[in-house]
């Protein structure tokens, strides 16, 4: 089983991040909430409704993938346009709303550009315009920066919280890394594996939009410190039980 005895309540307009060590079901978990994934059992409700059903459709949720996912042979603007084109809307009505998404994430010069003309970064700013096309209410991102360099990932954390201000988005965010979670969230989720479970649920209060120093502050460093210890908490446990 690979998420058991999960229950949270997260309200409208959060930024929530859910961390814990390689196994302990956070994807599954996202995937569950985008209903990309079966439940065996409990139930997920987005308003009220399970994810896809009553006035929550698929449009209202954006996902944004580990890896960019982007097709090599469209042109960015292609790729942005795909979830608009697979919902039937005409190229011609939905160039507006593609235009908006690539500006957003800067990328409106490389409307024209090919996958493989991007770096990193630029491909996952792609992946980040292509969920925010269909102007979605819940944003779900699964550990999109792990396979950035530093200064790349600092960057987009502040495009991120930026879009996520903008837009009134509530996000549910999947990391392993205990610095970035602080960062980011005004909530972090601490989950342990073998099953998926929570065992800690951290609120952060601290202001937005982040400052440039924040990252050096006091109180970034004590929840840095809190999370880490509830981290390792669930690490010693499971070298205790196996």
């Amino acid at each position: 089983m690979a998420v058991s005895d999960m229950s949270l309540r997260i309200e409208q307009g959060q930024f929530v991040s859910f961390l814990g060590p390689s196994g302990c079901g956070k994807s599954t978990a996202l995937r569950m909430i985008a209903g990309l994934e079966s439940i065996s059992a409990g139930n997920i409700r987005i308003n009220g409704h399970a994810p896809g059903k009553g006035p929550i459709g698929a449009q209202d949720i954006g996902f944004v993938f580990q890896e960019p996912t982007l097709m090599p042979w469209a042109s960015v603007f292609d790729n942005v346009y795909l979830p608009l084109r697979l919902s039937g809307i005409a190229r011609k009505e939905a160039t507006p709303r593609v235009e908006e998404a690539l500006a957003q994430v800067g990328l409106s010069r490389f409307a024209t550009a090919f996958p493989r003309e991007l770096s990193g970064g630029m491909k996952m700013r792609v992946s980040i315009a292509r969920a925010l096309v269909t102007r979605p209410r819940l944003l779900l991102m699964d550990e999109p920066f792990a396979a950035l360099d530093e200064m790349t990932r600092f960057k987009l954390n502040n495009d991120v919280l930026r879009l996520w201000q903008e837009h009134g988005l509530t996000v549910i965010f999947v990391t392993h890394s205990v610095y970035e979670s602080v960062y980011l969230s005004n909530r972090v989720v601490v989950m342990a594996a073998r099953p998926g479970r929570v065992v800690a649920d951290i609120p952060i209060i601290g202001p937005y939009p982040r400052a440039e120093n924040y990252r050096t502050t006091d109180a970034y460093a004590r929840y840095c410190a809190k999370v880490s210890d509830a981290l390792t908490a669930t690490l010693s446990s499971e070298d205790i039980d196996h």
